[in-house]
């Protein structure tokens, strides 16, 4: 591994787990700001505010499709790494999203009695603009973490990091309900984005702290062109997994966006309410990750990954009958809530665990990248194409609670159809699963967008083609490992 400028190797190693960790805690008060900023600026209170000043369901679905759509900005950005490094990289990404929360923070200062339709527009601009400069700066961060960290201490950094992650991220949250409870709504929206601004430049200026590290060699675009359909078109275990995780995207990313969406448009929930079953999805989130980690090693992926289908498809049906009056309320939600972040925590702690076992050796870096690339499209595309068929007529937000019935059945279905490919995947030789950072067991699905890099991992200016023979499989065994 490269130690930078950490001193020689022996040195580094005779320090105490928390005299090695001190360069790297700018990145533990990076976490716990980062998650003030996207639980408001790509979660319920975005789209709350968004049904504010009268976007539709299809304006819903495309914003909140974009951190899934803008993955080829990532990819693409990580192959100008070499040539800016990571730590230019991330700054300027992060530092450029905070810019565009500024336009939506102005919205919500006008407080307008009814929004018109530049106001939407500015609010759809704006969250693209923010998304673009997200995905260019995360494509630093995988690489650049893994590249920092002694590998001796990153679980004891990545445990500490997911605290911090989670107080902030469940905080957010209940400050967010706690504001739309007490404040009107358009006070509370403008408290809420300040907050998400001063959380973005906080988190900047805790990256700006954080050690630089070499420049890394990284996959040609040209080779990755050429390799990327030869890796999904071939037959194999990779190609089957990657058509259940696309489908699973598929049938259970637009869920949380439009049943908060449908809550405020038709029953009139108060955003409160809505904002606080969001929290509850988040505890299970966080008790999920924290039931399944030893339980996945014990018992291997494939049950987690029937578990996390079986919930998903009960939530769909719970909602099912909620639309349909079978005896489901409103006042089943919070289990609801509950058992969609168990579900999903489920599914992101089964693929970190089978991921390693089916990706090709041979192109290991690349084929992380086509999976986190082709999860996302399938990902942000699903609440496009259902945001345009639930969309209500008229000029008011409402939504046609007939397609709305047919979404969840739609998710049934198709989850159903999908267990029969769990039963096909091989059973492999377990492979450790590592830790991630925090931030990613709150947003399981979100989470998958952060593996599409080109950078190679412990690729200390050497370049790796993606027709080698597995001559770096280990260095990159070590670096996704510990994604």
């Amino acid at each position: 591994m490269n130690t930078g400028r950490q001193g020689p190797p022996v040195a580094r190693e005779a320090l105490s787990p928390s005299e090695a960790l001190r360069p790297f805690r700018p990145g533990w008060i990076f976490s716990f700001f980062n998650a003030l900023t996207w639980q408001v600026a790509l979660g319920t209170p975005m789209v709350l505010m968004a049904e504010a000043l009268g976007a539709s369901s299809a304006v819903i679905g495309v914003m909140y499709a974009f951190v899934f759509l803008l993955t080829p900005v990532q990819i693409v950005s990580t192959s100008l790494l070499p040539k800016i490094g990571y730590k230019r990289m991330m700054l300027f990404g992060f530092g450029m999203r905070s810019l565009f929360l500024l336009p939506i923070i102005f919205l919500a200062w006008l407080a307008p009695e009814q929004g018109e339709r530049w106001m939407v527009g500015v609010f759809v601009v704006s969250q693209f603009f923010f998304g673009f400069f997200r995905a260019m700066g995360s494509s630093a961060f995988l690489p650049w973490i893994n590249a920092m960290l002694p590998e001796r201490v990153r679980g004891r950094y990545f445990s500490t990091d997911q605290v911090a992650s989670g107080i902030a991220g469940v905080g957010t949250l209940v400050f967010c309900a706690v504001s739309l409870a007490v404040l009107p709504p358009w006070r509370a929206f403008l408290l809420q984005y300040a907050v998400a601004f001063l959380g973005s430049w906080c988190s900047f200026a805790a990256l700006a702290r954080l050690p630089e590290r070499g420049r890394p060699a990284a996959l040609p675009l040209r080779e990755v062109l050429s390799a990327t359909p030869r890796l999904v078109l071939g037959a194999g275990d990779f190609r089957r997994f990657l058509g259940l995780g696309g489908g699973v995207g598929v049938a259970v990313s637009a869920v949380p966006p439009f049943c908060a969406y449908y809550l405020k448009v038709v029953p009139g929930l108060a955003p409160s309410s809505i904002v606080f079953f969001t929290t509850i999805q988040y505890v299970g989130v966080i008790a999920g990750a924290a039931l399944i980690r030893s339980r996945v090693d014990r018992f291997g992926p494939k049950p987690f990954f029937r578990l996390s289908m079986a919930l998903h498809a009960l939530v769909a049906a719970a909602w099912l009958a909620l639309l349909r009056g079978w005896g489901v309320t409103v006042d089943w939600l919070p289990a609801v809530y509950l058992v969609l972040g168990l579900a999903a925590s489920c599914w992101f702690s089964a693929t970190m665990k089978y991921l390693p076992q089916v990706v090709p050796q041979e192109t290991r870096t690349l084929a992380f990248s086509v999976h986190a690339g082709t999860i996302s499209l399938a990902s942000g595309l699903a609440p496009i194409l259902w945001g345009l068929a639930i969309k209500g007529h008229g000029v008011t937000p409402s939504v046609n609670v007939g397609a709305f019935q047919v979404f969840f059945l739609f998710v049934i279905v198709l989850l159903g159809g999908l267990l029969p490919v769990v039963a096909r995947l091989p059973d492999r030789e377990p492979v450790e699963r590592g830790w991630f950072p925090g931030g990613f067991a709150l947003r399981p699905f979100r989470a998958f967008t952060q593996f599409a890099t080109l950078v190679m991992p412990g690729a200390g200016g050497r370049r790796e083609s993606v027709d080698s023979d597995a001559e770096h499989g280990d260095a990159d065994q070590h670096c996704h490992r510990d994604a």
